[in-house]
């Protein structure tokens, strides 16, 4: 360090940090080359930054350090660095218990990517020495694992989720993503039952089967929230109310995926599906709670029953394509999106979360929008 910025720190207030430049120019005040400071932030790390262009540059932003420093309450400075010297595995843990706002089934699916894909390669670590080149070696350990795409953006969410939770707390002071390119989910291609497999199915199918894929092909629901049927949904003769959704392996009732407890979402209901719920309830009545569909051993439809109704429904209808039951869901996007149904709407009907995901998967369904609006445009013009 120079005499010059020797005697530029000496005037600095004690404690502030310090600026120099890194060069061994013999003026440094007159050299081009940039200054730095080094200071030590409120959770007691030293930091060093450079890139400034004058000296008063540099004892300015080292000014507004301090300040926020000495103006930090020392039990939140305290809390700040805890959580700095906090393991990302416990941190993760008892970040997942503040997500009251959680079904048990995202609880399940969070806990299952960081079992599988997360803790192994981070759980030892500190939270405060992430950064972008950590994050960034995460992702490329994913893909030597060979790890799929879909399971890499879920890993990669999560992992985002709580690194910035704990940055919103004070434990991380950079952030961890400034950079980062994520790993890009590309939907593979969808299959969509034509309406004849679907009549074909029906017409083979259990009552309860035929409920669940009308629910499904008409309302766009999903396998669990179909197995939670209730006349009492029926809100209007046209629209359906999603209330909750029946757990899939639990046989319990949930909140519904991407929503707060009491949340719903309503749907446009066709009057083929009103009609076939109307026809379940007359020839079989409803469970003491209201619902539609039940077994002889259980109050509620799980996956294995669908499947293997599925299954015999589908080998009776000689039906040998790659359809799933969630194809029905995406012969009710196709069925809107091909009629001019905004995708946002239909995104909101589905419980999307976000309209980006529809419109990865969905794209391709809706009709020539740029052909057509040159046609509007050219009318207006």
């Amino acid at each position: 360090m120079s005499q010059e910025t020797c005697t530029l720190a000496t005037q600095l207030i004690r404690g502030m940090g310090s600026c120099f430049k890194l060069c061994a120019c013999s003026r440094q005040t007159r050299c081009p080359h940039p200054y730095a400071i080094r200071y030590r932030d409120a959770t007691g790390r030293q930091r060093e930054e450079t890139g400034y262009s004058t000296q008063q540059s540099a004892i300015e932003r080292l000014t507004k350090v301090y300040n926020e420093k000495i103006n930090t309450p020392r039990q939140q400075a305290d809390l700040k660095r805890e959580i700095g010297k906090q393991r990302f595995g416990p941190y993760a843990s008892t970040w997942l218990t503040r997500q009251r706002h959680y079904a048990s089934g995202s609880v399940r699916t969070v806990n299952q990517v960081l079992n599988s894909h997360i803790l192994p390669v981070l759980e030892s670590r500190r939270m405060n020495t992430f950064t972008s080149t950590v994050v960034e070696d995460f992702i490329m350990s994913m893909e030597e694992r060979s790890v799929g795409l879909a399971a890499q953006q879920n890993s990669f969410d999560t992992l985002k989720k709580i690194l910035l939770d704990a940055r919103r707390r004070g434990g991380i002071t950079e952030d961890p993503f400034d950079g980062v390119m994520p790993p890009e989910y590309i939907p593979r291609k969808i299959t969509i039952p034509a309406l004849d497999e679907i009549h074909a199915l029906k017409a083979v199918a259990n009552d309860g089967l035929v409920v669940i894929m009308d629910l499904m092909s008409g309302c766009g629901l999903r396998n669990g929230e179909a197995y939670a049927a209730h006349t009492e949904r029926m809100v209007a003769d046209d629209v359906y109310r999603i209330t909750e959704q029946i757990e899939g392996k639990t046989r319990e009732r949930s909140r519904l995926k991407h929503r707060k407890p009491g949340e719903f979402r309503e749907t446009p209901m066709p009057w083929t599906v009103r009609e076939s719920l109307l026809r379940y309830e007359k020839d079989h009545g409803v469970s003491a709670d209201g619902y539609l569909l039940r077994t002889q051993r259980s109050a509620h439809w799980a996956h294995t029953t669908l499947e293997y109704q599925w299954n015999v429904a589908k080998k009776r209808a000689g039906i040998t394509r790659k359809l799933t039951t969630y194809s029905l869901r995406h012969y009710f996007a196709s069925n809107c999106l091909s009629r001019g149904i905004p995708i946002t709407d239909v995104a909101e009907w589905m419980g999307h979360k976000n309209i980006n995901m529809t419109f990865k998967i969905y794209r391709h369904l809706m009709p020539a929008s740029i052909g057509r609006a040159a046609r509007i445009l050219n009318d207006g013009l």
